[in-house]
């Protein structure tokens, strides 16, 4: 599975690695991912999602089923 956040949709962005001569290569900005399993209370299941460290504080902020909701509600297919 690709390096995309499930609840955000966070991804992996591109930039440049600057020496002190100023040399620029290219380099990779991973987002910070950490798979977790959730219980639904609603739906009486557990799911397992790959989720950034943002996208688990908002669900700590807002629960599970309000994250879910809202995120099916912007078409993240991702769930």
């Amino acid at each position: 599975m690709s390096r995309v956040c499930q609840i955000t949709g966070k991804k992996v962005m591109a930039g440049n690695n600057v020496s002190h001569a100023k040399n620029r290569t290219k380099r990779k900005f991973y987002p910070n991912l950490q798979t977790k399993k959730f219980y639904i209370p609603e739906e009486d299941k557990w799911i397992t999602l790959k989720v950034s460290a943002n996208a688990l504080r908002t669900i700590n902020k807002k629960g599970i089923s309000a994250v879910l909701t809202e995120a099916k509600a912007n078409g993240n297919t991702l769930i």
